[in-house]
């Protein structure tokens, strides 16, 4: 086993692996920029390392640092939790170099995923259902117009290194598609210093539905179950549910399958999101696979009983899989509302500050996941999320209600945030129906 793990991140993430890791009788190390030094997960965990300044170049993206701070502490592992180096697989070469275990998958599991259009050529070889598209990258707006021409209008220009919504751009003409095609690469640029970019046709009103699994280093991979992410802001998941409400027995096995298929393709070992957009005849294709643990993974670990965050761990010690596929159960309903500071009436301009008052719900079924505490101060250099908010019901209707009442009891004074947008999200009618898909929230004005 581990004897001691670097938590590579900050916020909620960073305290989820702590308390993990403590569960299994692991030390931990935080590391923290100067404007995090009285952030949570640097007080609670067993060392702490300053690795650099507020920005996220000078700290939690500085790779050098991170690696000094293990030399230092004697930290043999690395938890990347999600997002800053989760999928640089250049920083796991690094840490290979090093003789540092990462907690995730390989550098080249992650370079066959991480790169949207060499994912999509992977699925394909191994079977799994794909968007029609390019074949690779475009190189020339002549190139995307033929393209386009073929597989017919809305298509989406997406950045081919991109994530988080990030670097894509719809055309529903080919008069849209020119500045689509500057529009994505400038972003793609911009946040992946990368501005290669691929075209695939635009499925019409689709559900975002993705699937965990699970997948050790001796070749043996499981999957459990599905999420439904269909409701996003402008790319940006707001609440994720288990089951989705479109979901069959079937289809949820056949998409397992094909989750499965992907993480074999390309020798995937540790926790992963197999990503698929379906449509409304519940056909559905490959999108991308996440290669980390996932924002919205609570949501699994309500529905299933299994704590991933333990599992990446006995996996990265090189245990094998103690569940089996057949092992896996999914229980009753879960939902999750990404609490963040921002204002919902002003574009949700994000709105960091001091808490001056929080109040967190509790009750059977309700969990909450947070870094924020009474005179914590929100910087401005990093993702506005303050929680997650989990509940869990015997079914919707019961889980939905749940959330209400949660939502209704949070309290966050100080800053501005989305709770009440939240609160109307889970009493409005379409959505109490199932009857919604990745454009609902962008749609509909709920405030």
């Amino acid at each position: 086993m581990i004897e001691k793990i670097l938590i590579a991140n900050r916020g909620e993430i960073a305290l989820r692996v702590i308390r993990a890791c403590r569960e299994l009788g692991i030390q931990t190390v935080a590391v923290y920029s100067t404007a995090d030094k009285n952030a949570l997960h640097a007080q609670i965990a067993d060392q702490s390392v300053c690795i650099g300044g507020p920005k996220s170049t000078d700290s939690y993206l500085n790779s050098r640092a991170i690696l000094a701070a293990c030399e230092i502490t004697g930290a043999r592992a690395i938890h990347p939790g999600f997002g800053f180096l989760s999928e640089s697989s250049r920083f796991v070469r690094l840490c290979d170099k090093c003789g540092i275990k990462w907690i995730g998958p390989g550098a080249d599991a992650m370079d066959a995923m991480g790169d949207k259009a060499n994912a999509k050529a992977t699925m394909i070889k191994a079977g799994v259902p794909v968007v029609r598209g390019s074949d690779g990258i475009v190189t020339s707006l002549d190139e995307a117009k033929s393209i386009s021409a073929e597989i017919g209008y809305p298509v989406l220009v997406k950045a081919s290194a991109g994530g988080g919504g990030r670097g894509i751009r719809r055309a529903d003409s080919e008069e849209d598609l020119e500045g689509a095609l500057a529009a994505a690469k400038e972003e793609a640029l911009r946040f992946f210093g990368n501005d290669e970019v691929y075209i695939e046709k635009f499925i019409v009103d689709p559900r975002h539905i993705e699937i965990q699994i699970l997948a050790d280093e001796h070749g043996n991979v499981i999957h459990l179950g599905e999420r439904d992410c269909s409701c996003q802001r402008r790319n940006q998941k707001v609440l994720e549910e288990s089951p989705s409400p479109i979901m069959t027995p079937e289809l949820r096995a056949k998409m397992g399958e094909a989750a499965v298929k992907a993480a074999k393709a390309c020798g995937y070992h540790n926790a992963g999101t197999v990503e698929f957009l379906v449509d409304k005849d519940r056909n559905f294709y490959f999108m991308e696979m996440n290669a980390r643990i996932q924002v919205e993974h609570p949501v699994t670990e309500m529905a299933t009983g299994i704590d991933l965050v333990k599992q990446q761990i006995l996996i990265a010690s090189g245990l094998p899989l103690s569940i089996k596929q057949e092992d896996v159960r999914l229980s009753g309903h879960t939902i999750e509302c990404r609490i963040n500071a921002e204002d919902p009436k002003n574009n949700f301009r994000p709105c960091p500050g001091k808490i001056e008052g929080i109040h967190a719900p509790g009750g059977f079924g309700v969990r909450i996941d947070t870094a924020a505490y009474q005179g914590y101060e929100i910087p401005q250099y990093y993702d506005n999320m303050i929680a997650k908010l989990i509940v869990h019901g015997c079914d919707r209707t019961e889980a939905i209600n749940k959330m209400r009442v949660a939502l209704s009891e949070m309290l966050i004074e100080g800053v501005q945030t989305n709770i009440d947008y939240q609160l109307a999200l889970v009493r409005d009618e379409e959505f109490i129906k199932g009857e919604f898909d990745i454009g609902f929230l962008n749609r509909k004005q709920l405030l």
